[in-house]
């Protein structure tokens, strides 16, 4: 298990390193952030003044090497719009974020889940349809659309629920249905594919052959095998939420990173949306990490592989 560890975690820091130089490279190459910051009536001279000011006149790798080490040493730069320290920006909304994220995977556990379970009980009939319609509806309806219609319904039309803001749990409400949306279906799928497969074991038809309750051989037995690939799918879930909050956190005005990135891209803010890019990568790929060591954890199979 810990040369396993060991494997993985270098490939996780080569993938971080990889995510941020890519990162780095595309927002730098993206237009001429020194022209962006300097504004449009600006002469070349205070164009090359403004670059000189910031280093961005000096060699690309020379600026993502002193970015990197002033990151690793935890500063990573002011933001250019407010001259805030941008880890302050991040870790003031960062909380809103992972929030959402959550909700957003519990609430999907909880209607993929029993779905599966449901779909693989009754296999091939208008429940299992049903069930798979349902994930189909998540997986192909835009969460900003979703999210629209969201708000018209529940906050315009009924007026149920704020549409803005992330002061209490009322706000996070919609926002989590439109993006736990998105998790669901994959979700589901495993569950009952899970379940189909374990339907089928020796130990099930054992179970069954001894008259054990239904329920005690769907939930007792079969789910409880059934879950563990879900299990390490939720923790690669809640890295795409939070890389995937973005829109969403657009849509119903919530104060998070992801509101964050949209309000710096529209500025040209690079120092945040680099930190922000690097943050949620960084997320990703430790979640992937955790995954694989569950998978391992629960299948030795895989670290002999």
């Amino acid at each position: 298990m810990g040369r396993f560890f060991v494997q993985r975690l270098a490939v996780a820091v080569l993938v971080a390193i990889t995510v941020s130089v890519i990162g780095f490279a595309l927002l730098r190459v993206s237009g001429d952030l020194a022209a962006d910051l300097a504004g449009e009536d600006a002469s070349p001279a205070e164009i090359a003044e403004i670059a000189a000011l910031y280093g961005l006149d000096r060699p690309l790798h020379e600026q993502y090497l002193s970015w990197a080490a002033n990151a690793l040493g935890g500063d990573l730069g002011q933001s250019l719009f407010t001259n805030e320290p941008v880890m302050d920006l991040i870790l003031e909304r960062v909380g809103v974020t992972i929030l959402l994220s959550l909700y957003s995977l519990v609430l999907a556990l909880a209607i993929a889940i029993p779905l599966g379970v449901l779909a693989a009980i009754r296999a091939n009939t208008s429940i299992d349809r049903a069930a798979l319609g349902v994930a189909v509806f998540g997986q192909a309806i835009p969460n900003f659309w979703f999210g629209l219609i969201l708000i018209y319904l529940f906050g315009v039309l009924l007026r149920w629920l704020p549409i803005s803001g992330s002061s209490s749990f009322a706000h996070f409400i919609l926002p989590t249905v439109a993006l736990g949306t998105a998790v669901m279906p994959a979700l589901m799928r495993l569950t009952r594919t899970g379940m189909l497969e374990v339907l089928e074991a020796d130990f099930i038809r054992t179970a069954r052959a001894k008259g054990l309750r239904p329920g005690a051989v769907f939930f007792k037995h079969a789910l409880r095998n059934a879950i563990l690939p879900v299990v390490s799918l939720s923790a690669v879930s809640l890295g795409f939420l939070l890389g995937g909050s973005v829109i969403v956190e657009t849509v119903f005005a919530l104060n998070g990173i992801g509101l964050l990135a949209y309000e710096s891209i529209l500025r040209s803010d690079f120092p945040v949306v680099q930190s922000i890019l690097v943050f949620v990568s960084l997320a990703y790929i430790v979640l992937t990490l955790a995954s694989d060591l569950i998978n391992a954890r629960l299948d030795p199979r895989i670290r002999l592989g």
